[in-house]
């Protein structure tokens, strides 16, 4: 098994950028150009590297290459992303990885770009930003550049990918240490471990609360220790754990309502499966049904909401009373979008930047409901 922060290390102290990976100090797939940037670095990483994995590893400074981190991301569906823009797409996994030096809300990104072995070559199924249908990417040194004509694809990787792969397995010291880590870090919030098939070293912590019959947990990090892998984390949400000897299962509950009136709606159930083989497999499943509104309400709390978009853009002074309800701009636009306000997601995208610069709590909040979009959208 591959403990996943020693192979991010291998990577950077291999002299810089080069045609099996990447590094990148942010990924948006929020918008169109970051997205046909992503996809552009996947399509070239794979056709340059037909015989081996290729990889992106996302919050490095590119100068210097210090490890300053990105947000916890849990898109379980990328791969639908892949097949829906790329014609003979790769198999392509998005990875947390923990690195002890991080603040707790940040990881390292992996994205393992797995080779497809069948001389197929990948494009871009159609158009996107400024990139043409039809389009073959590929790596020249550490840039990804379109090739336009007839590709004779050359093994020239697998063997120092493999050597770096194979330096970068686990250990028992490395397993015993992420453990130690794991435990002092999280020691305010219960932390429990159970060990699957005589191998998986899997932790979590949370913040446990009893309503009936049930326990829920907020304040959630769920770790694979062995990879050093990030498998959930989360601040707001609230979740359900069960496990048995051969599965351990995460339901996530998103908080959803207009003004204080807020209710838990299950949105997806993740599955571990632990196999006698030393492998694994995560199965995600959409759960999430949309909150239904009358529409007379909506348009009241979306017209308040405008009105408060206007004051942002023009850099308006706002009363407490607006500052307060800014952190639920996102939510009401996010609930509008659900119920057939088509227009409500360009306000969201609209609310981004501005959130970001004049009010953190409510752009956490804004992130968090965009998560949920993409969520429903790659369904």
């Amino acid at each position: 098994m591959i403990n996943k922060r020693l192979l991010i290390k291998n990577l950077l102290a291999h002299n810089g950028e080069n045609s099996f990976y990447d590094k990148k100090l942010r990924v948006d797939i929020g918008t169109k150009e970051g997205k046909a940037k992503f996809l552009k670095h996947v399509c070239s990483l794979s056709n340059t590297n037909p015989d081996n994995n290729s990889y992106i590893v996302i919050g490095i400074q590119d100068e210097n290459n210090e490890i300053v981190g990105v947000d916890f991301f849990d898109d379980s569906k990328i791969q639908n992303l892949i097949n829906a823009y790329l014609d003979h797409p790769p198999v392509v996994s998005y990875e947390n990885v923990q690195f002890p030096h991080l603040p707790e809300d940040k990881v390292v990104g992996l994205v393992s770009i797995r080779p497809k072995r069948d001389n197929s070559i990948c494009s871009l199924r159609k158009n996107i930003w400024k990139y043409w249908g039809g389009t073959v990417f590929m790596r020249e040194g550490s840039i990804s550049k379109p090739k336009v004509f007839d590709i004779e694809i050359k093994d020239i990787n697998s063997e120092i990918v493999s050597a770096i792969e194979q330096n970068s397995q686990n250990n028992i010291e490395l397993t015993l240490d992420g453990f130690h880590d794991f435990i002092l870090k999280s020691k305010d919030f219960n932390p429990q471990y159970k060990v699957f098939k005589e191998y998986f070293v899997l932790c979590w912590a949370a913040k446990p609360k009893t309503v009936g019959d049930k326990t829920f947990y907020s304040r959630v990090n769920i770790q694979l220790i062995n990879e050093q892998v990030k498998l959930f984390y989360s601040d707001l949400d609230e979740v359900e754990i069960q496990f048995d000897e051969d599965k351990f299962e995460i339901l996530e509950y998103v908080q959803l309502g207009l003004q204080n009136k807020f209710k838990y709606y299950p949105l997806e159930k993740v599955s571990i499966n632990f196999r006698d083989n030393m492998n694994y497999d995560i199965e995600s499943k959409l759960v999430f049904e949309a909150p239904q509104f009358d529409q007379k309400t909506l348009r009241h709390y979306l017209n308040h909401n405008d009105s408060l978009l206007h004051k942002l853009k023009k850099k308006l002074n706002l009363s407490n009373a607006e500052q307060s309800e800014m952190v639920n701009l996102s939510t009401i636009y996010l609930i509008a979008y659900l119920n057939g306000f088509e227009n409500s997601l360009g306000k969201l995208e609209e609310a981004k930047p501005l959130l970001n610069q004049s009010h953190q709590k409510a752009y956490q909040r804004l992130k968090d409901n965009m998560r949920i979009l993409r969520k429903i959208k790659y369904n």
